[in-house]
């Protein structure tokens, strides 16, 4: 074909009725699974649409059925927690993943980029969408009741009568696991450091180190920091902590961003990380891999987890057995121990997960 030669027209639904020799919407029928079509029917349509190279329009397809066939990723998580300068990290993790389960499913993933106001949330095209760690009151969870659409949370959600389906990301025995990790080093007196928001990893973390500090005898040292904040916020009230409490021998940064500004805090005050201040955090990510030293962090399974949220929103869509679902449960949170926290060498016995 030469540049001059015009372009041939793609094959239309038209041109696959003649060819297998039935109507237009019996060809529609057989290829969106629709009507009573015979089986043999169905897949001589099929073969004869392949032959042809025959693509539906999908636009049309979504003008027709008043779908979109695209779900949002939307957190109101502070950017600074979220992803960061580098663009990574928790929020991306996530994103990836649940970009890739949609498309499986024919659905595009739109990303909302994490903002207080979700006002982005206002002008997309979607049919429902995932909510990170929603906090209470949350803007993107109102945006999303304010249009109607359907939506499930990553993460517990905490605001009351908060019924939405979810996918338990064990915000209480992820900081169990980080907590007897610490013991089993030696630590006696560890501070817990987390965002001064109410989303379900604060709430949880908080909860669980009070029943672990009471079981054990330790003073309940628990700090908050606003995760707008970043790194610095993170800085500052590590060193406030250090300064109130000189004793404290390990700090158990929930925010992966406030672990990296603790452990700038700990080498600032002329202490050392790990032998006079341990230092362990609940991502396992960017961060923690390339801190110095390496972060003690958990592998929360991010990728099944943002599977199983595209699974429940779907379901909710469908509205069929799925939607009755209301909670997920990914893989058990594995322990990944690092040069941060590592005083005494690791026992040889596979690592230690939370129950259920």
């Amino acid at each position: 074909m030469t540049p001059s030669d015009p372009v041939p027209k793609p094959p239309t639904i038209a041109d696959v009725a003649r060819v297998a020799g039935v109507s237009r919407t019996t060809v529609s029928h057989a290829l969106n699974g629709l009507g009573k079509v015979d089986p043999r029917t169905r897949e001589r349509i099929k073969q004869v649409a392949a032959e042809l190279g025959y693509r539906p329009n999908l636009r049309a397809q979504r003008l027709r059925r008043g779908q979109a066939k695209a779900i949002a990723l939307a957190s109101s998580m502070p950017f600074a927690v979220a992803g960061g300068t580098s663009r990574l990290g928790f929020y991306m993790e996530v994103a990836a993943a649940a970009a890739e389960s949609a498309l499986v499913h024919g659905y595009a993933l739109v990303l909302v980029p994490p903002v207080r106001s979700g006002s982005g949330l206002h002008s997309v095209d979607i049919d429902g969408a995932i909510v990170v760690e929603p906090d209470v009151d949350d803007p993107a969870v109102a945006l999303l009741r304010e249009r109607g659409l359907p939506y499930v949370a990553l993460g517990r959600p905490v605001s009351p009568r908060e019924e939405a389906p979810y996918v338990d990301l064990r915000g209480g025995p992820v900081t169990e696991m980080l907590l007897a990790h610490l013991r089993e080093q030696g630590a006696r007196r560890p501070a817990l450091l987390i965002g001064s928001g109410g989303r379900h990893s604060s709430v949880d973390a908080r909860e669980a180190y009070e029943r672990t500090a009471a079981r054990y005898g330790w003073e309940p040292i628990v700090a908050t920091a606003s995760e707008a904040g970043g790194e610095r916020a993170g800085y500052e009230r590590c060193a406030a902590l250090l300064a109130e409490h000189p004793g404290i021998d390990a700090v158990c940064a929930l925010v992966d961003v406030f672990a990296v500004g603790a452990v700038r805090a700990i080498r600032e005050s002329g202490r050392s990380v790990p032998d006079d201040v341990m230092v362990v955090t609940r991502y396992d990510g960017l961060r923690a891999r390339t801190c110095d030293p390496l972060l003690t962090a958990v592998d929360l399974h991010l990728d099944r987890a943002a599977a199983d949220a595209v699974e429940l929103l779907l379901g909710r869509l469908r509205g069929g057995a799925a939607a009755t679902v209301s909670v997920a449960t990914p893989p058990a949170p594995r322990l990944v121990v690092r040069a941060s926290s590592l005083r005494v060498a690791p026992p040889l016995t596979p690592p230690v997960t939370p129950p259920a």
